[in-house]
């Protein structure tokens, strides 16, 4: 059953899976809030259909973009989630207990995040990424920032921690994979302070193995066979081509300093 919570999420051409979305989270949501920023496919009407509310705003950047979706929001409970992560009956049903005895005892909840590959099974006990994604808009909100995303906890807040996983689908195929890791890169690079050219210069030489290394061993993707070592490899290198960016950031300017 719904209670007085609403779920945001920002959406750009989204139509494979915002259908699936949108009646997942109404599963304990009283709301769901589209943040659509121009969609030229289906995920307008999809949504639509599947119960949601849409509104149309142009892309800010990541967390000016949660800023819009919180704003629009009937409630003050929020769930954040994104156009490809589906809220599992478990995970609504453990939501909905918090307001048995009227409002959730802490300010926020973090939640954990299962990668569903296109390839095997979900991985429900490796690789999971804990997330801060529902909380309450009048203790803390989304920061005002174009790359930055998630919230830091203010001092006092109480922080509980959901059993209940919210599933992942965050790749299609490995080369979608590659693709919004090089997207994500450019405007990380781009967005972030750029750090110092010795600083990256030693990253560029040094750490793509351990990057490798921090997915397949630390994260627990060797358990997912030959394509977990595929996704290691993938996110290693993307975070690699961070590194790589900031460094021709620095090279350009160096070079327009000598015109």
């Amino acid at each position: 059953m719904p209670v007085p919570v609403s779920c945001f999420i920002r959406a750009k051409n989204e139509e494979a899976l915002i259908g699936e979305v949108v009646t997942a989270a109404l599963q304990v949501a009283a709301e769901v809030v589209i943040v659509d920023s121009g969609s030229t496919d289906r995920t307008v009407t999809l949504a639509e259909a599947a119960g949601a509310r849409v509104i149309q705003a142009e892309w800010q950047g990541w967390g000016k973009q949660k800023r819009i979706g919180e704003e629009a929001c009937r409630h003050n409970w929020l769930l954040d989630i994104d156009a490809d992560e589906v809220v599992t009956p478990e995970l609504a049903a453990e939501i909905a207990a918090l307001f048995a005895n009227g409002e959730p005892p802490c300010a926020i909840y973090q939640m954990s995040l299962a990668t569903v590959p296109p390839v095997g099974k979900a991985w429900m006990d490796f690789n999971l990424v804990k997330r801060n994604r529902f909380y309450d808009r009048r203790v803390v909100r989304a920061p005002d920032h174009a790359m930055a995303d998630q919230f830091e906890v203010p001092d006092g807040a109480r922080v509980g921690r959901l059993r209940a996983i919210l599933l992942h689908r965050s790749f299609k195929e490995l080369a979608q994979l590659q693709e919004k890791f090089n997207r994500h890169s450019s405007a990380s690079a781009r967005d972030n302070k750029l750090k110092p050219f010795w600083w990256v210069a030693l990253r560029v030489a040094l750490a793509r193995p351990f990057y490798f290394l921090t997915h397949y061993v630390a994260r627990g993707l060797w358990r997912a066979g030959w394509y977990g070592f595929a996704v290691a490899n993938i996110a290693a290198h993307g975070r690699w081509l961070k590194d790589a960016k900031m460094l021709e950031i620095h090279l350009r300017r160096r070079e327009q300093g000598r015109s």
